[in-house]
């Protein structure tokens, strides 16, 4: 059986490994000292410390596992040198809304990298999908809930 792999930007990644090197090497130890303090103070079955510090060390346990699974299958894709104004993986793409003349730049990232306040949209959203393999001048409808719209592809970028 295959195992799935997990798309990334270097960015995305490398947040991830921050993040998992942070939780073992200051989270994780700091847990312990918690707990170690709580089991100081007597009877653990009437311990508020104890139970919320193994509460919270089963919540970090948990997040390092998540990571170290989701890094184990990480596929880190690049286009950095890219020339080709055809959309991809990782591309910053700036499109106006042809309706509301709005404009909007977004990066088509992994799932687990999405966060549409910082402009990051999954590759399995339907805007994503429509614009994969797109070009510049492009004029692409997307399927939303309130209906479709229609976006001019304004440009492409993979820096």
């Amino acid at each position: 059986m295959a195992t799935e792999t997990v798309p990334f930007t270097k960015e995305g990644y490398t947040r991830l490994k921050i993040e998992l090197d942070h939780l073992k090497s200051v989270e994780r130890p700091r847990i312990i000292t918690e707990i170690a303090e709580a089991r100081a103070h007597g009877d653990l079955s009437e311990n508020a410390e104890y139970a919320a510090a193994k509460e919270k060390q089963g919540f970090i346990e948990g997040r390092i596992a998540d990571l170290d699974d989701k890094i184990s299958r990480a596929q880190v894709i690049e286009y950095a040198d890219e020339v080709d104004d055809r959309i991809k993986f990782g591309a910053w793409v700036t499109m106006t809304d042809e309706e509301t003349g709005s404009n909007k730049t977004l990066r088509i990232v992994g799932d687990i990298e999405a966060n549409l306040e910082n402009g990051q949209i999954s590759l399995s959203s339907p805007i994503a999908r429509a614009l994969l393999g797109k070009r510049t001048g492009d004029i692409v409808e997307v399927t939303v809930p309130k209906g479709v719209v229609e976006y001019s592809i304004d440009g492409v970028r993979y820096k």
